[in-house]
C-alpha cells in the first residue's frame, strides 16, 4: 500500500520561489495518518497580494525556522512516499526552487500526484478549483492556510480512492534538478 505525503505551501510574493508556510497529511491504508505545519521564515520580501490572501506577512515569520532548518524535519517525511498536492506543479515547483535556493541536493526526480489533474479525468464537466471540491464532497477548508489546504486535498484523494479510482495510475515523476 503506497503512503501518499500531501502537502501545500504558501508564498510570500509574486516570484513563488520561497515559502511561507507549508501543510503536510500523509495517507496511507486509505486515512489519514498524520499532519504537520509551519510558517516558514522565507527570508525574502511579502507582496501586499500574498499576505492579504494568506494572512501571513514579515512579522508573523520572524521567528519561523527559514527552509534549510526546516528541511532537516520535513526531508524525510517528504521522502516516505509519493508526494500529492491541489495543482501539484505550483506546489513541486516551489519546492524545487527553494531546494536549489538553499543548495540541497535531495533527488532529482520525485514521483507525485495532482488532485486537479486526476479530479480532470474522473470528474469532467466541473470546476477543479479546491474551494469548489470541497464544496462538491463536504470538506471544511479554510482556504489560503497550509495546514487546512492540505488536509482538505487528502480527503479529496481519499474520496477519489473511495470512489474506486486506482490513483497510482496518475502518478509521474516531477524533475526536481
Amino acid at each position: 500500500m503506497a503512503v501518499y505525503i500531501v502537502f501545500d505551501v504558501e508564498t510570500p510574493n509574486r516570484a513563488n520561489d520561497r515559502m511561507s508556510a507549508i501543510g503536510i497529511s500523509a495517507v496511507k491504508d486509505h486515512r489519514i495518518v498524520a499532519s504537520y505545519a509551519t510558517l516558514v521564515n522565507p527570508e525574502t520580501h511579502f507582496d501586499t497580494f500574498n499576505t492579504k490572501l494568506t494572512g501571513i506577512d514579515a512579522e508573523s515569520v520572524r521567528e519561523a525556522p527559514n527552509f534549510a532548518e526546516l528541511w532537516q524535519k520535513i526531508g524525510p517525511i517528504m521522502s516516505r512516499g509519493i508526494l500529492v498536492a491541489h495543482n501539484a506543479v505550483f506546489d513541486m515547483s516551489v519546492l524545487r526552487q527553494c531546494l536549489r535556493s538553499y543548495g540541497i541536493a535531495w533527488k532529482s526526480t520525485a514521483p507525485y500526484l495532482c488532485t486537479v489533474q486526476i479530479g480532470r479525468r474522473v470528474l469532467p464537466g466541473m470546476k477543479h478549483s479546491l474551494d469548489v471540491m470541497c464544496e462538491y464532497y463536504g470538506i471544511e477548508l479554510d482556504h489560503h492556510k497550509a495546514d487546512s489546504d492540505s488536509h482538505a486535498c487528502a480527503e479529496i484523494l481519499l474520496r477519489y480512492m473511495e470512489s474506486g479510482v486506482d490513483v497510482s495510475r496518475f502518478v509521474k515523476q516531477y524533475r526536481l534538478t
